[in-house]
């Protein structure tokens, strides 16, 4: 028996080689090549009457002449979930969502369909359980779904059939990493696999209207299993975070063709399933008892949503030959590059300190507003003094020493006053014209000016 052909295919772009390279030769990334087997010439994936009857030409159309009209909604009953999702569900949309195993995916996704059902047809098909096992936890979870139509199915042709038969509103498929197309030799999971019957699913989804909704595995890097052509194939992308030990969990919207970027919907799970977090600033801050060093609470803004997230920093005197510099929830190469600015703006120097930092409550803050933050929570645990109690801090700082303005300033101080938050330090341009009432504004332009009038606070 011959040898089967292979070559190599990239999980970024898609490129083929035919020997392996540490480095793609066209999109020119490092050890993203993977052995493929090479498809047997010949095989046309159209010749099957499903595939046939979804290859129509769409007429050519000038631009003036297609009518532009706001894409219309439905919700999933799950507000964090909708919220994420841009306001709910778009129909013809594609959704894909990605996450740790056991974070709670499948779960959500179960509890969003049976809210659906009750009054849209929906879809469940499952590649990684059995339909009992599926019903045992739709029992467990008290979800009610007796409309709720389940398919345990793998092979992509299959699914496609019971598309065009059922023709659902809603369709899950759980997970795309399982579904395999019988044009195709490589096994289920390969870069060809996925790339496949992403497509054609996608392709029934514009056709037909049907939204669907794709489950992907992750790495361990945490990234989306796969070709990155997949992330570039859907509508949504969809990343569960958080830590499985604990009992929260963080859905964000890292791409949306419908909504906002960068929404983060908020979830606690319960032995009813995950449940939506109403006041998730709550979340993300310690309730001491009394003021400690070290640390400062800021707010942080999710897409349309402020959050006030507490900021924890603990600098103690390195006993190593070069300093650690570690932080958890916020960039590494951010942190060196602020104490640099400490240093020669405020003359505060901690070459010879190890410098910590943790975002509480396991969130990401991604954006540069929490860089006063982080300077004046490790200027607080150097001096071993507490900032002021009630105090609440936002704003980029630049390499100059300059205090940025953030974006949404007004909408930040409006949470933090809501919260109780009586004090807050801010670049000078976000400050409101109008007098917040219960909250004292305290409007800075450099780094060492915030310092000065912090001491003054004390």
């Amino acid at each position: 028996m011959a040898k089967a052909k292979t070559n190599y295919t990239c999980s970024e772009c898609g490129g083929i080689s035919n020997k392996w390279t540490g480095q793609c030769p066209a999109c020119h990334a490092w050890n993203t090549l993977v052995e493929t087997v090479v498809e047997t010439p010949g095989v046309n994936r159209l010749s099957n009457p499903v595939h046939r009857s979804l290859a129509q030409t769409a007429p050519v159309l000038s631009l003036a002449d297609i009518e532009a009209v706001d894409v219309p909604r439905f919700g999933t009953g799950i507000e964090e979930f909708d919220r994420v999702l841009g306001g709910g569900l778009v129909a013809g949309g594609v959704v894909l969502i990605g996450g740790d195993p056991g974070i709670g995916k499948s779960t959500l996704l179960l509890q969003a369909l049976a809210n659906i059902s009750q009054s849209k047809s929906t879809l469940y098909v499952s590649g990684e359980e059995s339909g009992a096992q599926i019903a045992l936890r739709a029992r467990r979870l008290g979800v009610e779904a007796t409309s709720l139509k389940l398919q345990a199915e793998i092979q992509l042709e299959k699914i496609l059939g019971t598309l065009a038969d059922l023709k659902p509103d809603v369709a899950v498929i759980d997970s795309i990493q399982t579904v395999y197309s019988d044009a195709l030799s490589s096994a289920p999971g390969s870069v060809a696999q996925v790339r496949e019957c992403a497509a054609q699913l996608t392709r029934v989804a514009k056709q037909t209207g049907v939204t669907i909704i794709l489950v992907g595995h992750v790495t361990k890097e945490g990234a989306l299993a796969g070709p990155r052509v997949l992330e570039h194939i859907v509508d949504t992308v969809l990343y569960f975070e958080g830590d499985t030990q604990s009992s929260f969990r963080l859905v964000r919207a890292i791409k949306n063709r419908f909504g906002a970027i960068n929404e983060l919907g908020v979830f606690a799970m319960s032995e009813k399933g995950l449940k939506g977090v109403s006041n998730p600033s709550a979340l993300f801050l310690s309730s001491h008892d009394s003021a400690v060093p070290g640390s400062v609470v800021m707010v942080t803004q999710e897409g349309t949503r402020p959050l006030l997230v507490e900021i924890q920093a603990l600098v103690d005197t390195s006993h190593l030959p070069n300093a650690r510099r570690l932080s958890v929830g916020l960039e590494q190469n951010r942190l060196a590059m602020l104490l640099a600015v400490l240093h020669r703006h405020a003359g505060i120097a901690a070459f010879d300190q190890d410098v910590f930092i943790n975002a509480v409550g396991g969130v990401k803050i991604t954006e540069p507003a929490a860089d006063l933050a982080v300077l004046l929570a490790i200027n607080s645990s150097m001096r071993n003094k507490a900032l002021p109690r009630g105090l609440v801090v936002f704003g980029e700082v630049g390499l100059a020493g300059e205090i940025r303005p953030a974006p949404r300033g007004q909408e930040r101080l409006r949470e933090a006053a809501k919260l109780g938050f009586s004090i807050a330090m801010i670049p000078k341009s976000n400050a409101p014209k109008q007098k917040i009432e219960g909250m004292t504004i305290v409007a800075v332009e450099r780094i060492d000016e915030a310092f000065n009038k912090l001491r003054e606070l004390d």
